[in-house]
């Protein structure tokens, strides 16, 4: 998979792009790339964004640069995304099938957003949650954790992911691991004998009761 980024803020990715999961993935087969929109703007000043015409505060990013930068990186595999709080809700499901595509170009919007026709190249918009956030940068960094960890060869176990959160329609189920006693709470007994199905069964069980409590709304889903 290739997934390339346009932001205005690269530096932001540095921190993460060469650590933990996300060095494994690019070890993997994940070929990740960063552009700065401002080297495709055609200002002497590298400038990319503009007032927004009828007024208003903040600023928007102009078209122009994002048309030249997509052209640039597209192909016929091409997949673009923006990250927008008016994109449809992004969650496990979804990470699945963009796991799925080969090349992913993410867009990275910032202060009042993208000039609306850039929608015109855009394939989805998404969001990553019913907030607000100062730019598209650290939803991308979410979006990519999500996706790159369902890609062969970057979790340490290939069904890790399996059993997670949202994976099945439940909240994961509680962990445990030694002592077999802190401060008066005890390991479950179930999780000691070494019984799988009661293993098994015991994990349901509490997914469910942690998702009827926490998330009840995944149950009518």
């Amino acid at each position: 998979m290739r997934i390339d980024v346009i932001t205005i803020f690269p530096e932001i990715f540095s921190c993460v792009i060469n650590v933990s999961m996300w060095m494994k993935a690019r070890e993997n087969g994940l070929f990740l790339y960063i552009w700065n929109l401002r080297d495709f703007s055609k200002s002497k000043q590298y400038k990319v964004d503009a007032p927004p015409f009828g007024g208003g505060a903040g600023m928007i990013l102009r078209v122009e640069p994002i048309y030249a930068a997509v052209e640039m990186l597209k192909s016929n595999s091409s997949y673009i995304v923006e990250f927008s709080p008016r994109g449809e809700l992004f969650n496990q499901k979804t990470a699945v099938e963009f796991s799925k595509k080969q090349h992913l170009i993410l867009l990275c919007g910032h202060y009042e957003g993208i000039d609306e026709r850039a929608g015109s190249i855009v394939d989805k918009r998404v969001s990553i949650g019913d907030f607000v956030v100062t730019g598209g940068e650290v939803p991308a960094m979410l979006f990519i954790e999500s996706v790159m960890r369902l890609l062969p060869g970057v979790l340490g176990n290939e069904k890790s992911h399996l059993n997670e959160s949202f994976s099945f329609g439940l909240l994961e189920h509680p962990h445990y691991t030694r002592p077999r006693s802190y401060m008066g709470q005890k390991v479950p007994e179930v999780l000691l004998k070494g019984n799988h199905e009661e293993v098994r069964q015991w994990r349901v069980k509490k997914a469910y009761e942690y998702t009827k409590k926490q998330r009840p709304d995944l149950l009518m889903a």
